[in-house]
C-alpha cells in the first residue's frame, strides 16, 4: 500500500483537515461596552438635565438616582460586567452627592470636568518627559523587555497616541469649565454628551494604530 493509499479513509477520501481561526479580539467600542454602553452613560446626563428644566432640585436628584438604579439594574439583568454597571452607578453618586452638598446643578458637572483637566496635563506632560503613557503601557504589557523608545518610528507613534488623548482632555476641559464659569447647565450636558465617547472612540482608534504599529516594528513574539 502506498503513502497515498494509507493517508486515504474509507471510501477513498481524503481526511478533512481542521484549520483553526483565531479568535477575533474585542474592539475598543466592544471593551467600552458597544453601541449600547454609550446610550447607558448619556442616559442620567440626559435625565438630570431635563428634570432640572422643569422640577426643583430635590425632585431631580431623586429622579437621577432612581434613573441610574434602573439602569444599572437593567445592565446587571442583560450579564454584563458587573464593573461597567457599577462604574457608571458610582460616577452618577459622587456627582449627585456633590450637588447635594453644594446646592448648584452644575455641580453634577464638576468632578468630570477637573478630571479632563487633571487627564490632559499627565498626558501632555508625558510626552514632554519623551515618555507617552501609550508606549510606557504598551511596554508594560510586554513585560517591559523592548527599548521602545529607542525607535524613533515606535515613539513618535506614541507620542501623537498619547498627544490624541491629551488633545481631547483638553478639548472637553476648555468647553465644558467655560460653560460651567457660565452656569450653562443644559449646554454642560449637550457639550458631556457630545464631547465624550464619540471622542474617545477617535483617540482609542489612534492608540490601537501606535499599538499595532509597535509591534510590526518591534515584534513581541
Amino acid at each position: 500500500m502506498s503513502t497515498t493509499d494509507r493517508n486515504l479513509i474509507p471510501g477513498g477520501k481524503e481526511p478533512a483537515v481542521r484549520t483553526s481561526v483565531p479568535k477575533r479580539g474585542p474592539t475598543p467600542l466592544e471593551q467600552m461596552g458597544g453601541p449600547a454602553g454609550f446610550a447607558y452613560s448619556a442616559a442620567p446626563v440626559v435625565v438630570f438635565v431635563l428634570a432640572n428644566t422643569f422640577l426643583p432640585l430635590t425632585a431631580t436628584i431623586v429622579v437621577s438616582v432612581a434613573a441610574g438604579l434602573a439602569i444599572a439594574g437593567y445592565r446587571l439583568l442583560r450579564g454584563e460586567r458587573f464593573s461597567l454597571a457599577a462604574g457608571g452607578l458610582l460616577g452618577l453618586a459622587v456627582a449627585i452627592g456633590i450637588v447635594s452638598l453644594t446646592g448648584s446643578a452644575r455641580d453634577f458637572f464638576v468632578v468630570g470636568i477637573w478630571i479632563y483637566l487633571a487627564a490632559f496635563v499627565v498626558t501632555f506632560g508625558s510626552v514632554l518627559l519623551r515618555r507617552p503613557l501609550t508606549g510606557v503601557a504598551w511596554n508594560l504589557v510586554h513585560g517591559r523587555k523592548h527599548a521602545w523608545r529607542s525607535d524613533r518610528r515606535v515613539l513618535r507613534a506614541h507620542d501623537v497616541a498619547t498627544l490624541a488623548a491629551a488633545a481631547v482632555s483638553g478639548a472637553r476641559f476648555a468647553v465644558q469649565q467655560w460653560l460651567y464659569v457660565s452656569d450653562e447647565t443644559g449646554w454642560l450636558g449637550i457639550a458631556r454628551i457630545s464631547m465624550g465617547w464619540p471622542l474617545t472612540i477617535l483617540a482609542a482608534l489612534v492608540v490601537v494604530w501606535a499599538w499595532r504599529r509597535s509591534n510590526r516594528l518591534l515584534p513581541t513574539a
